[in-house]
């Protein structure tokens, strides 16, 4: 352990902390504070019977606050922010005023990490971007960490770590809205309306997105050339500025079916293992994170290999010659357009979920020219319905739409219909959380429903 790690530890000692949201990343950093001997209360919306028992029992030395008044009687030293918790809640704002430390699990592992940083945020493609600079640092034999949005939290696991690691963070735009700190690399795939339910408008969202990269004054930024809001926002950086680009010439592109990075040809486009343009994106934002960490022989060795991230355009069974995807990833339209291109034929898409208050226009043009029939269900059923009839040259005998009461009976009727050569793809351009606790339940859940099929 490192003193500067011990010294973290020893700040908490006999302080008042509250931690708001007791899900996947807060579980482990309660566990750290009581270890630290800081005086801890849980404070969690859900109701004690929500809870797993056992889990309840492991952390007994902590005050649980649980159900509707859960925020009530915030007068503590410390409080940490749960991930997609605003911080100008009234509670929480009150709190602040009368002295409280507002912080969360990312923004302490920012200030303790010893190490280099690569964060990775963007509107679509962070998770699979984030992985691959995981696996190419991993594949060059670097000791390395992932974790923000995926893997496991890593404050618990600062520690261990030394300075010449690295660290790579897939960071949401909840987890960056607060953030005082930026990485060394940062790496934005793109920014397009998403989280609207969220945050109060899609200027706070590019906000918080850029909250990135502009807590520090040097360190490659790397975006994308193609998307309207990252290349006005690389403009502003000068030089700092890394572009890649699949339609024009930037410093990491598209030429001749291979992707360059200046004038060094690094990557065979077929090379690739993972499907579609957009995983074409992801190695180039890939390739400029990682120039002078990986070679471009161990880049080329991990696109042969890598097979991809689960729930992300994951094939999950050929069955009577119909292929299954699980792009349960795809919870805004834009992502599940970007699936719906990867394709070589129309497919069979089941879409729906819950409203974010992202407009389906642009995914109803796209279904006319990608889907061969879409199946529909969940509290958007209706609305994606109306955006696709209302769609130019939309043609009821050429592209079916069926609404259905549930997600089983959707899934179910997708299998029904679809015939030997087609491609049946969940990629549901909506949230879970009308139905599952998150993406990953929903695609494990498609999962299963697909593998009770027979011939």
């Amino acid at each position: 352990m490192t003193a500067r790690y011990e010294t973290f530890i020893k700040k908490f000692n006999g302080k008042r902390v509250a931690v708001l949201g007791f899900g996947v990343s807060n579980t482990p950093l309660v566990r750290l504070l009581l270890e630290a001997g800081a005086i801890v209360t849980v404070c969690d919306k859900r109701e004690k019977s929500e809870f797993d028992p056992a889990v309840l029992e492991e952390f007994s030395a902590a005050e649980m606050r649980l159900g509707g008044n859960y925020l009530n009687g915030l007068d503590h030293d410390v409080i940490f922010r749960t991930p997609g918790m605003r911080p100008d809640l009234p509670e929480i704002a009150s709190a602040v005023e009368n002295g409280a430390v507002l912080t969360s699990e990312m923004e302490e592992f920012f200030a303790l990490c010893p190490c280099p940083i690569i964060g990775v945020t963007g509107s679509d493609g962070k998770t699979t971007t984030t992985t691959i600079i995981y696996e190419l640092l991993k594949a060059e034999g670097k000791t390395c960490y992932v974790g923000g949005n995926i893997g496991t939290p890593l404050l618990a696991r600062a520690g261990e770590m030394e300075a010449d690691h690295i660290v790579v963070l897939e960071l949401s735009s909840f987890q960056l809205m607060t953030m005082k700190a930026s990485p060394e690399i940062s790496v934005v795939t793109n920014i397009a309306p998403n989280h609207l339910d969220v945050h109060t408008s899609m200027e706070e969202y590019t906000e918080a997105k850029t909250n990135l990269y502009r807590n520090r004054a040097d360190g490659r930024v790397v975006l994308n050339l193609d998307n309207e809001i990252t290349r006005e926002l690389g403009a502003e950086l000068s030089e700092r500025a890394c572009f890649f680009s699949r339609k024009e010439d930037a410093y990491v592109c598209v030429k001749d079916g291979a992707i360059y990075r200046g004038d060094t040809r690094v990557l065979a486009v077929s090379d690739i293992r993972i499907p579609g343009l957009h995983n074409v994106e992801n190695y180039m934002a890939a390739i400029a994170a990682v120039e002078g960490l990986v070679s471009d022989e161990t880049v080329r060795r991990v696109a042969r290999e890598f097979a991809g991230v689960r729930h992300r355009m994951e094939l999950v069974r050929e069955l009577s010659g119909v292929k299954y995807y699980n792009d349960s990833i795809a919870s805004s339209p834009t992502r599940t357009i970007v699936g719906l291109r990867a394709f070589p034929q129309k497919v069979i898409l089941i879409a729906g979920g819950k409203d974010k208050g992202v407009p389906f226009t642009e995914l109803g043009v796209e279904a006319i020219e990608h889907c061969k029939a879409v199946v529909l269900n969940g509290p958007t059923m209706d609305v994606i319905y109306k955006s696709i009839v209302s769609a130019p040259g939309y043609d009821p005998a050429k592209l079916p739409v069926y609404r259905c009461g549930s997600f089983e009976e959707a899934v179910a009727c997708a299998h029904n219909i679809a015939q030997s050569g087609d491609i049946v793809t969940l990629s549901p351009a909506c949230t879970s959380f009308d139905r599952f606790k998150n993406f990953a339940e929903r695609g494990d859940y498609f999962r299963t429903l697909v593998g009770e099929f027979t011939e």
